[in-house]
């Protein structure tokens, strides 16, 4: 590189990091659409013993995938912090040549050998002599304008994208020393996104020439590798996958890992035709728009996170665009199966990834957040026709309505909860209240009332009186009590506590609130770690209240004890929980003693990690179950040992549910590889 190719100015390095974004950003999708198009069961040319393999290409790439969308956080956070907005709009597929310098060809291409040799060859090192695939010649030679010291940005060569990232930082540098560390970095690292926010691991907010550096090189060492010996770079990555491909092509000529999916499919007739395919066989045709729809959404909650707003918004708009991505993977599946278009024998469609022109982010208040909800209920109204139109119930339809239908849900009852706490904008920490027509656990203690006579049989326990949920109430002279058998783990203080109340091992009725003390019933209550034992007092006294302080408390061997006013998918899930984190329960997210079944371990005893104390310790925590992931959760919350020592204090926080974290009792993503369902 020559001086005169490093960036003289703000603007100029904006204008770098903005391309290294796209970059990112196209190289996400290009690993995605190659990801989709590999077959995930026995299919012609692809026998059930090489399944596995196939599969587990698949994971592979999607997590480079992921880690690709990481990079491109790292560098929306570098722009914020110098003062220029996320950067998240890209060029439509193909990119045009000039848009990249000429040796940078992107375009979207199903799982194949040249696809393969193409992602190894954008993944190379500098300093490796790694040839193209075929197919990917750049249609004609070019050079781009490098001199930067003019007003209006420039582009500038690179021959690899590490390349691209040691001009920035050698711009980042310069400028540093032109400007001052804190004028350049005068961006207010509020906006950005990182490791509990984003949910991405690694990510970091850049607040200074150092930490803008540190994202770079981790970018740069991710994809290309510190050294052609680390295992765990994309480029490596690749190539083992090349070379066990080539194994089983070799020992099996009809080997057909991945459907003839479309290079560069179109949803509209293309002005040039030449190298796209249009997608207008149905169902295709109608899937392509739901799965650009998705996708375009997801970037609509991503834009406004980094916008500004409340940290508790930005989480929420993160889960929705990250739920949103997960929703596209089964539909841009199922258009790998799909006739593309009739003049195309053989050749099946996928997802674009098209962008449309009003992708920017919306603004910072809670308007923004009834739009996106409004979007939603559209998108979740399409997948309802779509399947009323599919011969037979379409699963991968019926699932896309229920969970975008559910998105909706979620932000409305955020809205509703800044509508009556204030705007969503900077610094609004208030959380959302429960959905309209979600009770409380008081308000579920209360059915039946006014208080029914206690009915005893013999004079032993009155029969319960069923209630919703599941629950049981059973009427004491003073308090009733509450009793959930889905939710009791055995911890058994009740049966120990109190025998004469609680008799085990009895045919029939077994809670008698009468054999004793209204304040020893409480007493007992409140010692059940799982909430299964709740009480409704009619004496006039005081029911159960939330905790000053919300604490989860790390079991050993066993569940996670959360003590705290929670509510679970925004309904109320009581003051006392369990939550399973070995991954075997059957009702999750509670616990149901399946790590005793299982013989799961894990440590009580998590090591300490430096955090400062929370301006407030108690207040409403909102968990958010992932699909097949973590829980998210929301909240003032202090992370303690089974014997008390903290281990960290969080606003947010994903604790890992799989089992198979190496970071207990948080996500790591391990459920990413390990199979995880829920």
């Amino acid at each position: 590189m020559t001086i005169s190719s490093i960036p003289t100015s703000r603007e100029q390095l904006w204008a770098l990091l903005a391309e290294a974004a796209e970059i990112e950003h196209h190289l996400m999708c290009c690993y995605l659409y190659a990801a989709f198009s590999l077959k995930q069961e026995a299919d012609a040319g692809l026998s059930s013993e090489d399944l596995p393999y196939v599969l587990r290409w698949r994971q592979e790439i999607l997590g480079v995938a992921i880690e690709e969308m990481g990079h491109l956080a790292m560098v929306c956070n570098i722009l914020s912090a110098i003062g220029a907005p996320a950067h998240l709009a890209h060029q439509n597929f193909p990119i045009a040549p000039g848009y990249h310098p000429a040796g940078v060809v992107v375009k979207l291409t199903p799982f194949n050998p040249s696809t393969l040799q193409h992602f190894i060859f954008l993944e190379r090192p500098e300093d490796h002599d790694v040839a193209d695939g075929a197919g990917f010649e750049p249609p004609q030679t070019y050079h781009r304008l490098t001199n930067m010291n003019r007003l209006m940005t420039v582009g500038t060569d690179y021959v690899t994208v590490g390349q691209l990232y040691a001009i920035i930082a050698l711009g980042m540098t310069s400028l540093t020393e032109k400007l001052g560390e804190k004028v350049l970095f005068s961006g207010n690292p509020e906006h950005q996104l990182d490791e509990a926010t984003g949910r991405l691991p690694g990510l970091k907010v850049v607040r200074c020439l150092a930490t803008a550096q540190q994202a770079l090189d981790a970018i740069v060492r991710q994809g290309e590798g510190a050294a052609a010996s680390e295992e765990r770079s994309h480029y490596q990555r690749f190539i083992a996958i090349q070379q066990e491909y080539e194994s089983l092509v070799a020992s099996r000529d009809d080997f057909q890992p991945a459907y003839a999916a479309a290079e560069n499919p179109v949803m509209r007739i293309p002005p040039t035709p030449e190298g796209k395919v249009w997608v207008n066989c149905e169902p295709a045709s109608s899937l392509i728009d739901l799965g650009n729809a998705l996708y375009n959404h997801c970037l609509r909650c991503l834009s406004l996170a980094y916008s500004g707003v409340g940290r508790s918004t930005q989480a929420l708009l993160v889960r929705t665009s990250i739920d949103l991505m997960k929703f596209l993977s089964p539909v841009a599946s199922r258009l790998a199966q799909l006739p593309a278009n009739l003049e195309y024998p053989g050749v099946t469609a996928g997802v674009s990834f098209a962008t449309i022109r009003s992708s920017a982010a919306l603004l910072g208040d809670v308007t923004s957040l009834g739009i996106l909800a409004e979007r939603l209920d559209e998108i979740a109204g399409r997948c309802e026709r779509l399947g009323q139109n599919a011969a037979g119930q379409d699963d991968v339809l019926t699932a896309t309505r229920d969970g975008v239908a559910h998105l909706a849900t979620r932000l409305k009852a955020h809205v509703a909860g800044a509508a009556e706490h204030g705007a969503i904008a900077e610094g609004a920490e208030q959380l959302a209240p429960p959905v309209a027509g979600a009770r409380s656990h008081a308000a579920l203690a209360s059915e039946g009332s006014p208080h029914t006579p206690v009915v005893s049989i013999a004079g032993g326990p009155p029969q319960p009186i069923p209630m919703s949920d599941g629950y049981e109430r059973i009427p004491g002279p003073d308090i009733d009590l509450i009793y959930s058998g889905k939710r009791c783990i055995h911890a058994r203080y009740c049966v120990t506590g109190l025998p004469g109340v609680f008799m085990a091992n009895v045919v029939g009725p077994w809670i008698n609130p009468a054999a004793a003390s209204t304040e020893d019933l409480v007493t007992v209550a409140h010692m059940c770690p799982s909430g299964a034992i709740q009480y409704k007092r009619h004496d006039g006294g005081q029911n159960e209240q939330a905790p000053p302080v919300n604490i989860l408390r790390v079991n050993e061997n066993g569940p996670l004890a959360l003590r705290a006013e929670t509510w679970i998918d925004q309904v109320p899930a009581g003051m006392r929980l369990t939550l399973c984190r070995c991954g075997a329960s059957a009702n999750k997210p509670y616990c149901d003693g399946s790590h005793n079944t299982i013989k799961f371990r894990a440590s009580g005893e998590p090591d300490s990690r430096p955090s400062d104390p929370l301006a407030a310790r108690g207040g409403p925590l909102f968990i958010e179950p992932e699909l097949n992931g973590p829980l998210n959760v929301t909240g003032n919350l202090e992370v303690c040992t089974g014997t008390g020592r903290t281990v960290d204090r969080v606003r947010t926080a994903r604790l890992c549910r799989c089992g198979g974290s190496a970071n207990k009792p948080f996500c790591d993503n391990s459920h990413r590889a390990n199979g995880f369902r829920s």
